[in-house]
């Protein structure tokens, strides 16, 4: 046995005091009561009483891990400061420390991550230039596309507040009122509901951003991740197998890939558009319940990212990393999507709630030495920089003429959009139905993944009050004549009676005022006025 041990560090507590008896606290002889005077018991326990802050109420069951982006300095086969000039993807040679953190979105901190639901990937880039927060899901489109309904929408897929279970009713209630959502449900109800693993999963930032270059000229532009091991996706029934046996095979699986030295890589890869009108498109691009079709805006890698190192602490890392859809970088700046500036204020406000008001000072979330934060913000709860304010302690506003920050540089040419209407609430007009790439969605998927798909609504219908069954068939047999039947078939609900319901009220009717579609599994769409667009789907075997 090998007695050359390094020396040992000495317990001491948290105000730095060696600890002596770790063993038992003061009291007044061996049977004798304790003395309020146990300061090391105190703060022992006291601490150990706070050891858990609250739980992300979306995205609570996570893993993560550091690494690295490393741009290509192309879009294609353009330079990247040809569309922004954000450095952090023009540099080429440099690598930016990363950190992601993987999650479901509706279950609990303990939830199985065999669960059907959608996968966060968020990505927080630690820049020259600071911190560029990059927060999107597995998938290519979200349930909504107004950020005033997402808590409706959160409460309808968490556990009923009087039952305490998921209720399939409540979230297809919600589902029958919301047709914009029929898209995302396609494929959060097939096996893409279900990834095998984070490293065998795609990941999107969802919303529509854009990127300006040194000439203040914009583009609107999407993020995309596509996993370098493959895409993989689980059934119902692989998934119940492993939750049988495990409920965080995902953590596992990342844990155990990256300490084996096996690094998961995603290339990174943007779709872009023209920043202006687009009156050729049936759909807004800047409708998060919409996909750009590939085919016409198709995926340009811009760069990769790796991941090679697991935290030293889960509590301290992936518990305490905070992300915010309004941290940018210059070159990346923000579009009118109505979730993106939704999100903007949500998702920094409830990491001030949940972690504190200085989350930010934290090593993991804090900007990498060369970009440290210098700010004339100060106190709250567990502030610890000591020189926050540029090192004049005196002087902690602006301007002065004493000294203290200053504004940095102004770009040479800044992006300046034009905004003019009515101040009012409005609901999108741009946009052919919400039934069209559900539709297409559908005829895409390979006849196991159709299967899957009808089976689960079918199945989740079964447990529905006849009101929302009616209604989802006849949303669905609009998306597509066999997808409706089908469900219905399972269901075992009447689709004439579904077919006969009128259009719901206020919202767009399907197919141009609730004309039948006229094509079959399959085939394209007829329906006059409508230009069809198809979409690549990725694979998923």
């Amino acid at each position: 046995m090998n007695t050359d041990r390094p020396e040992r560090p000495t317990l001491t507590t948290r105000q730095g005091h060696p600890v002596s008896d770790n063993q038992a606290l003061r009291s007044i002889g061996e049977r004798g009561p304790a003395t309020l005077e146990n300061y090391q018991f105190i703060e022992k326990i006291t601490h150990f009483d706070r050891e858990r802050i609250p739980e992300r109420v979306v995205h609570a069951r996570g893993t993560g891990a550091h690494g690295y982006f490393e741009p290509y300095g192309k879009i294609g086969n353009e330079p990247v400061s040809k569309y922004t000039r954000a450095r952090v993807l023009n540099e080429v040679g440099v690598r930016t420390p990363i950190f992601v953190r993987f999650s479901t979105v509706i279950g609990s901190k303990d939830s199985p991550e065999t669960a059907r639901d959608p996968r966060g990937f968020a990505i927080k880039f630690k820049t020259v230039d600071g911190n560029w927060d990059l927060v999107g899901n597995n998938l290519k489109v979200f349930f909504i596309r107004d950020a005033i309904k997402f808590p409706d929408m959160i409460h309808a897929f968490k556990p009923d507040p009087a039952t305490n279970r998921q209720e399939p009713w409540r979230f297809y209630d919600f589902v029958s009122q919301s047709p914009e959502a029929l898209h995302m449900v396609t494929w959060v109800k097939s096996p893409w509901g279900i990834p095998a693993n984070y490293r065998e999963m795609e990941g999107s930032g969802v919303n529509t951003y854009k990127f300006v270059n040194d000439q203040g000229v914009a583009h609107l532009v999407k993020f995309h991740f596509q996993p370098k091991q493959g895409v993989r996706n689980l059934t119902s029934a692989q998934a119940a197998e492993i939750q049988a046996q495990e409920v965080g095979h995902a953590t596992k699986d990342l844990y155990e890939a990256i300490e084996r030295g096996d690094f998961p890589e995603w290339e990174f890869c943007v779709q872009l558009m023209t920043d202006d009108e687009h009156p050729e498109l049936d759909f807004d691009p800047l409708d998060d319940t919409k996909r750009w079709p590939e085919d016409k805006f198709p995926l340009l890698p811009l760069g990769r990212i790796v991941l090679d190192r697991n935290p030293d602490n889960v509590f301290a890392e992936t518990e305490q990393s905070a992300f915010g859809t309004g941290v940018l970088v210059d070159g990346i700046d923000f579009s009118d999507d109505k979730m993106l500036q939704g999100r903007t204020l949500s998702y920094s406000d409830t990491q001030r709630y949940r972690v504190g008001p200085n989350y930010l000072q934290l090593p993991i979330n804090a900007p990498q030495e060369k970009a440290r934060a210098h700010t004339n913000q100060q106190g709250g709860a567990m502030a610890y920089y000591v020189d926050p304010n540029g090192g004049n302690r005196h002087i902690n506003y602006e301007p002065s003429l004493m000294g203290g920050l200053q504004e940095a540089p102004k770009p040479a040419k800044d992006y300046h959009q034009w905004v003019e209407g009515h101040l009012g609430r409005y609901q999108t007009t741009r946009t052919a139905d919400d039934y069209k790439q559900a539709g297409e969605r559908y005829r895409t998927f390979e006849e196991w993944e159709r299967e899957e798909l009808v089976n689960n609504i079918g199945n989740d219908l079964k447990q529905c009050p006849e009101p929302i069954q009616l209604r989802m068939v006849w949303h669905l047999w609009h998306c597509d004549p066999d997808y409706g039947t089908r469900v219905a078939k399972i269901a075992g609900i009447d689709l004439s009676r579904a077919k006969d319901l009128p259009p719901l009220p206020g919202k767009p009717a399907p197919h141009q005022r609730g004309t039948s579609p006229t094509y079959t599994s399959g085939q394209k769409e007829e329906s006059p006025g409508l230009e069809t667009r198809s979409e690549e789907t990725s694979g998923a075997k």
